[in-house]
């Protein structure tokens, strides 16, 4: 069910995601939404984040503080929900296009979305998480794209960020430490790329982080159980 709500809350955000649309009005519809369906916005006062989801504009990777900046036609943004629903947390994110945008930013948003796509297919119990991590990557680079490296999936459950974590490329680390997905082990996958490179600051907000060449970003994930031959999407 927290799952479903969190689907639920970003198809919410689709429809209400409009030029001339603040990000604080989007959060303040997506918190009603949440708590009529009995669910917790989980983000709010996590680790002191003030509002109950994460909206991200153009630049801006993760973690965007809503507030009184409208959208305009062209912006891309990224809006990322989390659930509490008995106990159990869902996470999901989705980029949404305002109005009529670039060809370049359309593309970035499609395939970050693919990769996420790619990465669900991997998966497939006592097999590698490495990959979930390759397909990701080898997607987004193929495309001329980079990996956000300093952000990851996670497990997620009983807590918002459990183990293990799973990064969205590979890296020796990751290769001598992989660990093997076994049925029910359930992951938030999360690509986060970039336009051009992967470098990244945080605002002085202490929360919105942005590339560091202020160029685009989109941002799309899942919350998927392991099954014996795939993954279930709870978030869908």
């Amino acid at each position: 069910m927290a799952g479903k709500i969190t689907a639920d809350a970003l198809s919410l955000a689709r429809e209400i995601a409009k030029e001339n649309i603040s990000t604080e009005y989007i959060n303040n519809e997506l918190e009603k939404y949440i708590i009529s369906q009995g669910g917790i916005p989980v983000f709010k006062g996590y680790r002191g984040f003030p509002k109950s989801i994460c909206t991200s504009i153009n630049e801006e990777v993760v973690h965007g503080i809503p507030g009184p900046r409208k959208l305009k036609s062209g912006d891309i943004l990224s809006i990322d929900v989390g659930v509490g629903y008995r106990k159990y947390i869902a996470d999901a994110a989705l980029t949404i296009a305002i109005g009529e945008v670039p060809a370049e930013a359309k593309r970035l948003v499609e395939v970050c979305e693919k990769s996420l796509d790619l990465a669900i297919r991997a998966i497939k119990s006592n097999q590698k998480l490495s990959l979930i991590s390759r397909a990701i990557q080898e997607c987004v680079e193929r495309c001329g794209y980079s990996v956000v490296r300093n952000y990851t999936g996670h497990g997620i459950g009983r807590c918002m960020h459990e183990d293990p974590q799973v990064p969205n490329f590979v890296s020796r680390s990751l290769l001598e430490a992989d660990e093997i997905l076994t049925q029910g082990v359930t992951i938030a996958i999360e690509p986060m790329i970039c336009a051009g490179k992967c470098d990244t600051e945080v605002l002085s907000n202490k929360w919105t982080v942005v590339t560091k060449d202020r160029k685009l970003s989109a941002h799309f994930e899942h919350t998927v159980v392991v099954t014996e031959d795939g993954a279930d999407i709870l978030t869908i």
